[in-house]
């Protein structure tokens, strides 16, 4: 934390301000954990609670200045699917050194009797949604690292040129991937279209892990932290087995909704290769093994 007390009052109270349009007085505030990129807090004041999430310029997002403008934009695509509940963008911008989103605070609660089947069916429902090419009309990031999607009309070269190898080469580049791993990696390429399903494109949450699904206080999911895309729908769910967290009752419900093609459970190791190579250029060596042992099987 970089400021304090006064400082922090005035900060919160300049960009209600210039979201809302008219004086808000902040009455308190307080830091909320998780994540690693950007600061957090839920802030109370005489217009309500909101969630702000910030960052100084000169650190993360200063390679980064649109990171919080995209967003913005991701979450305001998801709701208007009306699938989910996703927070409402109050505002987002710079302010000095720091920039900023402000966000609707969801309140917590505890997840009801059908909670699972609920966000199984919803998500489901998110997917439905297509456009004729995959990727994306803006750019946007994953983690603080930047996600290409430049719209393709082929969903394998989408994946393969725009998820796995701009983050296999940039731990290339930063010498956390070896050279023989990298060359695994390319060759996969051809073998795509006899590995995984030629499906439409879906629209994706796109870092759909357990930390970004919420319980509202209706004891309902809610989705935060999304880095979107139209992509193959299967990667999504993929990656909710990644870090596990996630019921069967959640599996079963979307699959009763939008049937996936057989063979699934075989498929989701191709797919979390690009969450495994972020992970490695976001935290390290570590997650290189995990991304050798795919390639070694395919």
């Amino acid at each position: 934390m970089d400021f304090w007390g006064d400082e922090q009052f005035s900060f919160f109270e300049s960009i209600l301000f210039s979201a809302l349009g008219h004086p808000v007085q902040v009455i308190e505030m307080q830091f909320v954990s998780g994540g690693n990129i950007n600061t957090s807090a839920q802030v109370f004041s005489s217009e309500g609670v909101f969630f702000v999430k910030w960052n100084q310029l000169e650190e993360s997002t200063a390679e980064q200045p649109d990171m919080f403008a995209s967003e913005a934009r991701g979450l305001d695509l998801l709701r208007q699917t009306d699938a989910l509940h996703i927070p409402q963008v109050i505002g987002y911008g710079r302010l000095l050194d720091k920039s900023y989103l402000i966000l609707e605070y969801i309140d917590p609660g505890t997840p009801d009797k059908q909670y699972w089947e609920t966000l199984g069916q919803s998500l489901a429902v998110l997917h439905s949604h297509t456009q004729p090419t995959f990727g994306l009309n803006f750019e946007n990031y994953i983690g603080s690292l930047p996600q290409t999607n430049t719209p393709t009309p082929n969903g394998y070269d989408f994946f393969f040129d725009h998820r796995l190898l701009p983050q296999a080469g940039l731990a290339l580049y930063k010498g956390l991937l070896p050279r023989s791993t990298y060359d695994a990696l390319l060759r996969l390429r051809q073998q795509l279209p006899n590995l995984l399903p030629n499906e439409r494109p879906a629209l994706l949450h796109g870092d759909l892990w357990s930390g970004n699904v919420l319980v509202n206080e209706a004891g309902q999911p809610a989705l935060v932290d999304p880095a979107v895309y139209y992509g193959f729908r299967e990667a999504e769910l993929a990656f909710t087995k990644l870090f596990a967290g996630f019921d069967d009752r959640f599996y079963e419900a979307y699959h009763e909704t939008f049937p996936l093609q057989n063979g699934f459970d075989e498929r989701v190791a191709i797919y979390n290769l690009y969450p495994l190579l972020v992970h490695v250029n976001l935290f390290g060596s570590g997650y290189v093994s995990g991304v050798e042992r795919i390639l070694k099987q395919f």
